[in-house]
This record gives structure tokens, sequence and C-alpha cells, in this order.
């Protein structure tokens, strides 16, 4: 199936989305922080990329620019911890403001399995059609 790097600080969640990937027949790559999952992404052929926003050193914002110079073609998912505000004025929606800036999809954690696999499968047709729209609920 899909080469996917995982790039988490969290790794009991890094292990999650591995395990459940793996169990889909990806094979999975994982980094713990923006700077190897850059590095992973320069050196590495991979079809997809989960990306952490918010982790220490080199954010997800930081590291999706970077990885952009250098893979402009790989799609990435962005996934966060951090609460998106019910009401608009608690604060910013970074899940949105990612995929306003390049992200295909976004996942905000805790997720169900199921939309894990979901977002991958449509983030790897919409790549493989060669399609720049966003799939549909990302």
């Amino acid at each position: 199936m899909a080469k996917i790097l995982v790039v988490d600080d969290d790794i009991a969640v890094q292990m999650t989305i591995r395990l459940l990937l793996e169990r889909a027949g990806h094979s999975v790559v994982t980094a713990d922080d923006g700077r190897k999952g850059l590095a992973s992404c320069q050196t590495g052929d991979f079809d997809l990329l989960f990306l952490d926003i918010f982790m220490p050193g080199m954010d997800g914002f930081e590291t999706m620019r970077m990885v952009r110079q250098h893979r402009p073609q790989i799609p990435i998912i962005v996934i966060s911890g951090r609460p998106i505000s019910s009401e608009a004025d608690t604060g910013p929606d970074f899940l949105t403001m990612a995929t306003k800036l390049g992200a295909i999809s976004s996942l905000q954690k805790p997720f169900r399995p199921a939309d894990l696999l979901a977002a991958v499968t449509d983030c790897l047709e919409a790549a493989r059609r060669g399609s720049p729209s966003r799939p549909a609920g990302g």
C-alpha cells in the first residue's frame, strides 16, 4: 500500500497511528519532532505525511512549510489535540489554519480509527488522481 511518515511528539499517538496504518497494510515510519520528521521526509520517499501541529522545537506549521519546499506534492494530514473552540471568539482554529496553509486534511485528537483510515484513503486517492482539490471533509 502506501509509505507513510507520522510526526508526533506524543509516543502513544505515534504508536496508535502506526498500529492502525500497519493493520491496514501501510508501511509506517515515525519521528518524534519536526526536525526529525523533516530529515526523514528529505531522505525518504513517502506517499503521505501525518503531522502534529503542536510539538516542542519545530512545530507543525514550520515543519509543513519546510516539507513543502522540498516535497511540494506530498499530501499532509495535520493532527492536533488542542480543542476546536465552539465559540468563534475563544481562539483560533489551528486545524483549519493548517489546511489553509497547505495540509490536505485534518484530524482532531482523539480521533476514531475509522476517521483516520478514511482520511488516509481520501488523501491517497486524491494524490493518485493528481487532484489539487481537497477531499470532502478535509
